[in-house]
């Protein structure tokens, strides 16, 4: 698996924590694949940061897994065979079996099965992994032994919850992130500098002064920013 471009591009940004981290997202693919081939995405939330980065398989790698849907057969082979309009009641959206069906015959780029396991420090959530699978039962039975290799919690894992493969939306948005986080770090050491207090009150200076003003604390930030290069 190869990271998407704006995954790319955020991690050349990091300077040398964007090396370490890089290194950390081969090896959680890699070792991901060990454990189940059909993995075919993988993505790293970061709470604190706001950030996603993701991993995506390689034509070549999708290529041998549309081979072998099309010789056993998949969801996407089978939806498409028998032709069938899926209509989902209001009570079919708490039946499992009903809803990963409709949700398959819709996913048919590759993605027929999804698992989200959080990753703890302590019992606090700091960041998660989702996985995505080519076939309905890549991850049956496996949660253990991924949450294991990829140092994430088996006990809260969800699946199926993101078949639409939605997290590489959130990661072509990380490159826009970084560069929020980065003035919103900026707009904080002006204020600390200006006021002469610490990073935490100015940040909650910040807060006060971005809801006052009905604007967001970027807004704010980058209004701050402005006119400090005036």
């Amino acid at each position: 698996m190869k990271p998407l471009p704006e995954t790319r591009e955020v991690l050349e940004q990091l300077a040398g924590q964007g090396g370490e981290l890089a290194a950390t997202l081969t090896l959680m693919g890699e070792v991901t694949q060990e454990v189940v081939p059909e993995c075919v995405g993988l993505s790293l939330a970061m709470i604190e940061d706001g950030l996603t980065f993701t991993l995506v398989a390689t034509n070549d790698e999708l290529a041998v897994l549309d081979a072998i849907q099309y010789l056993d057969g998949g969801p996407c082979v089978e939806a498409v065979d028998r032709g069938e309009r899926i209509g989902v009641e209001q009570s079919d959206l708490f039946n499992e079996d009903r809803w990963l069906m409709y949700a398959q015959a819709s996913s048919c780029a590759g993605v027929a099965s999804s698992l989200s396991l959080p990753i703890l420090s302590g019992e606090r959530v700091v960041g998660g992994v989702n996985l995505y699978g080519a076939t309905a039962d890549a991850f049956r039975g496996r949660h253990e032994e991924l949450a294991k290799a990829l140092d994430a919690s088996a006990e809260g894992a969800v699946t199926n919850a993101d078949l639409e493969f939605s997290t590489r939306l959130e990661a072509a948005q990380a490159p826009s992130r970084l560069q929020d986080l980065r003035v919103a770090e900026d707009a904080l050491g002006i204020i600390a500098t200006n006021q002469d207090i610490d990073r935490d009150t100015a940040s909650e200076l910040l807060k006060q002064a971005a809801a006052r003003a009905g604007i967001t604390e970027i807004q704010a930030a980058h209004a701050i920013r402005r006119l400090r290069d005036l």
